[in-house]
């Protein structure tokens, strides 16, 4: 079996391309980075080690990779041969991969009549559904029919931590042992692509909310905070009692929404909260606070891991969300100089006001109680108060 994976960084090799090779698939990596894409040429094969006491390591094996600048026709010829095409690229190269992807899925309605599966592996909501919407803008409506008929574009939600790495053997990749890959059946075209690791569900909005709303939301605020506080790393962030105890509040907040919407069950949740603070405490993974922070525009959107959380507490819950309330107040001081979306949210802040920033960004009313309470957070905040 041939796999086609766009993205040959640490997420694409650590987690997709290792779990493709455990189920008996070769895969071909397509990536713009040429001096990986030679390398994992002239290797062909890769270490993978986790990020425990056990420091286990697996080799990954029956790989290549395609420059897709200097050789984009043989990404099409790939494409027409694969049996499955996954991407872990990040949301905004999506639109980019589209063009290459709508090329090889049209040559091969006349060279290959077998359905395949696009699954898109991002950090976000309806990654399969944007990759789907930006490849169908580039074909007639007849090949839609066909392409609807042959090609499946079913969502997924990706959950495993691999951190900001420089290693001398420059394709071995270290990874945390938890890694979660759920997958919306109702959309696949054809066989579910026989992946160990994927779990095939009926509905992907539970397992991406729980993800969205506990490992973002929780990753997030411990980066804002731990930069607050002028700590490097989140795991030295959740040595500090008062970072921890915030972010397990936060986490709280989020779960009641989950409980009420979803019916999990508290105890379980519960459970599932602690697993996700002792990931951040591992501390085999140095994750810096500002890599983990970076793009707080994006992480500040009104469909994102602090805001949706938070209206939604109010909405459901009918209480003030007042730790989330702190965490989003924490990325609105997050002043990283080579963020290019923190600098922007500073000049935003110094130019036109607190709540007007709070307003553009995030789409909050100027005149809600969210606003007025994050704002009174905010404050708190510059006065030193983390608690």
């Amino acid at each position: 079996m041939l796999a086609v994976h766009f993205g040959a960084g640490n997420i694409g090799r650590g987690f997709i391309g290792n779990l493709l090779y455990h189920s008996g698939y070769r895969t071909c990596f397509v990536d713009v980075n040429a001096e990986i894409v030679d390398l994992i040429n002239e290797k062909q094969q890769y270490r993978v080690v986790l990020a425990d006491d056990s420091q286990e390591e697996n080799i990954i094996k029956d790989v290549t990779a395609i420059n897709s600048q200097t050789d984009p026709e043989k990404v099409v010829d790939a494409i027409v041969k694969a049996d499955l095409v996954t991407a872990a690229v990040g949301p905004t190269i999506l639109p980019l991969i589209s063009g290459l992807i709508s090329e090889g899925l049209k040559k091969r309605l006349s060279e290959n009549n077998e359905p395949l599966n696009i699954i898109a592996c991002e950090n976000m909501i309806g990654g399969s559904t944007l990759l789907k919407e930006k490849v169908y803008e580039k074909i007639t409506d007849e090949e839609k029919q066909a392409f609807d008929r042959q090609y499946g574009f079913p969502d997924a939600a990706v959950d495993r931590i691999v951190p900001n790495q420089k290693n001398e053997d420059k394709l071995m990749v270290k990874v945390e042992p938890f890694y979660e890959w759920a997958v919306d059946q109702s959309k696949i075209v054809g066989e579910k692509p026989p992946v160990k690791g994927i779990t095939y569900v009926d509905d992907l909005n539970p397992y991406i909310e729980r993800k969205l709303f506990t490992v973002n939301t929780g990753h997030a605020i411990t980066a804002y905070l731990g930069y607050f506080s002028g700590i490097k790393t989140i795991d030295e962030a959740m040595k500090n009692e008062k970072i921890r105890m915030l972010v397990e509040q936060a986490l709280e907040e989020t779960g009641a929404v989950l409980i009420e919407k979803y019916g999990f069950k508290p105890e379980v949740h519960k459970a599932y909260i602690h697993k996700i603070l002792a990931r951040f405490t591992n501390a085999h993974i140095s994750d810096e606070v500002t890599r983990v922070g970076r793009s707080p525009i994006r992480k500040l959107g009104p469909n994102d891991r602090l805001i949706s959380p938070a209206k939604q507490y109010q909405e459901r819950v009918g209480k003030e969300p007042a730790f989330l309330a702190k965490g989003i107040a924490a990325a609105l001081l997050f002043d990283y100089e080579k963020d290019e979306e923190a600098v922007e949210l500073q000049e935003s802040i110094k130019n036109e006001g607190l709540e007007a920033t709070i307003t553009r960004y995030t789409k909050l009313d100027k005149d809600s109680d969210l606003t007025q309470l994050i704002v009174d957070k905010y404050h708190s905040l510059k006065e030193d108060l983390l608690m």
